[in-house]
């Protein structure tokens, strides 16, 4: 199992980004990969660009992998992503790795300022054919490769207009994904699949692995030919007092995730789909404490890996290790002290 952690920011479980500025990028990306990371993720979860940051830890670094993870396609023209993409797979050496996802429909209407006319899942589909298309025509720039469908074109590119080719040419996409539609079509289109943190071990059995094997199939590959990405909720400290707080916090997170209709499906694997649906009616009328109050130690327990930093990387590793190739860490995970590295070190070897 490969190992990365997301470097800018990422969900502590109180829901507050974790910052880094400029110079601490480049510092924490060579941290990291002297750690013995094989991969460092930046996401926009929350707010920020996914590119930028991947830009400055290329530089400070030679050997990791580099990926969005995940960037938020729609508002972004497939164009204006390869175009982004296509720098940093340059600057990098080629380990650039792009994940891409959807966001849901009231996120892309009310914050990005995006329509949303049609469903997501087609759509995509569109979007993932037209980004190959353009990666090929900046390959091979005299024969470019064009792509016409329903929502989107690409028709034309002067060579003022295309880059050179560079010596990576194979992006590695990254599809996030939680239904079946969408693992389906990572695995039949793309590299990897990057499951959502709410989907807990049973769930990508019983879902997201067999749509995954199923896309591959169609498309003449395996299931051990995608890569099965991950960002697990962890819950971890360096003793039992620390664990019980952070479980307090847990439920508050699995409660947050219970108010979006959007992951019922998952509730749904665990036969909780009715208190999904009761969560949902709380956060409507703004009752988060008492949705808090709901969620039972077992579920609490399904969708985080629980145990002490002693602990921790075996328990990841029976819980995830047939699922996952792939194991991002996030960014709130102890990494303070000489003590905690060396922790973290010995977990990376477990997992890998």
């Amino acid at each position: 199992m490969r190992v990365g952690i997301a470097l800018i920011e990422s969900y502590s479980f109180t829901l507050e980004p974790v910052l880094l500025g400029i110079g601490g990028i480049g510092e924490t990306a060579r941290r990291l990969e002297g750690l013995g990371f094989d991969g460092i993720i930046s996401s926009e979860t929350a707010g920020h660009d996914p590119f930028f940051p991947l830009l400055i830890a290329a530089e400070h670094t030679e050997r990791v992998s580099l990926s969005t993870g995940v960037a938020v396609s729609f508002p972004r023209s497939p164009m204006v992503v390869a175009q982004m993409a296509w720098d940093l797979q340059r600057f990098s050496g080629g380990r650039f790795g792009l994940g891409l996802g959807t966001q849901v429909k009231g996120h892309n209407e009310r914050r990005y300022g995006v329509p949303w006319n049609s469903p997501a899942g087609p759509r995509m589909r569109e979007y993932l054919l037209c980004l190959q298309a353009i990666f090929k025509s900046f390959q091979n720039r005299k024969e470019p490769t064009y792509f016409e469908g329903e929502h989107y074109k690409f028709t034309m590119l002067p060579p003022v207009f295309s880059p050179p080719p560079i010596d990576h040419p194979q992006i590695p996409i990254h599809l996030a994904a939680l239904n079946p539609y969408m693992s389906r079509l990572g695995g039949e289109l793309c590299d990897g699949v990057f499951a959502h943190p709410v989907c807990t071990a049973r769930y990508m059995q019983k879902v997201m692995l067999p749509a995954i094997d199923a896309g591959a199939r169609k498309a003449g590959r395996k299931l051990s030919d995608i890569d099965v990405i991950g960002a697990p909720i962890i819950v971890t400290g360096r003793d039992e007092a620390e664990l019980a707080k952070e479980r307090k916090l847990l439920k508050r997170r699995v409660a947050f995730y219970g108010s979006t209709r959007t992951y019922h499906p998952v509730f749904e694997v665990h036969g909780w789909k009715d208190l999904g649906l009761e969560l949902h009616g709380l956060s409507v009328e703004n009752r988060w404490d008492e949705m808090v109050e709901l969620i039972p130690d077992e579920m609490a327990e399904e969708f985080g890996t629980i145990g002490t930093l002693d602990e921790i990387g075996r328990k990841l590793k029976e819980r995830w290790g047939g699922i996952l190739t792939t194991l991002n860490l996030p960014t709130d995970f102890p990494l303070h002290t000489a003590e905690e590295e060396q922790r973290v070190g010995e977990i990376i070897d477990v997992l890998h």
